[in-house]
């Protein structure tokens, strides 16, 4: 699928103004959907040309109490794929139990074939990864549950 820039602006403004408030393209090749919703965002999608399944849900929290105000979560900025390491052959950037930084990079989310890593804005131990590698995750959605150090 091939879609101009101007296009895809127009309908991103169209959205905006709020004209529509949904689109959705698919062919054999790609799918692209675009939705406006409370708080001004627009979410995109494309998907590679294999069988589109639904996302699962996040795993549930673990069981243990833990003090929530020292708890904080990374979140997509992004629609896309969730990836935790750079290649199917290296290490995951982080793991349960690792210390990160704000900052750090700690996952990678593939939209439209862009490669967008994703950064830490906490500094603190990651306590929970709360997306499977090679999933769906939508912008917003929590990624990794970190206690703040």
């Amino acid at each position: 699928m091939k879609i101009q820039l101007d296009d895809l602006k127009a309908l991103i403004q169209a959205l905006e103004e709020g004209k529509v408030s949904e689109f959705e393209y698919e062919d054999e090749n790609s799918r692209i959907r675009l939705a406006f919703g409370g708080g001004a965002q627009v979410h995109t999608a494309v998907a590679a040309p294999t069988v589109v399944a639904a996302a699962a849900p996040p795993a549930a929290p673990a069981a243990a109490p833990v003090d929530e105000a020292n708890i904080a979560y990374i979140v997509s900025p992004i629609v896309g794929t969730f990836y935790r390491a750079p290649s199917p052959e290296a290490p995951p950037f982080v793991d349960v139990g690792a210390p990160v930084k704000t900052g750090q990079a700690v996952c990678i989310v593939e939209a439209m074939k862009l490669m967008n890593e994703i950064e830490s804005d906490v500094t603190g131990t990651i306590l929970e990864v709360l997306v499977e590698n090679g999933h769906s995750v939508e912008f917003g959605q929590k990624l990794f549950k970190v206690k703040k150090a």
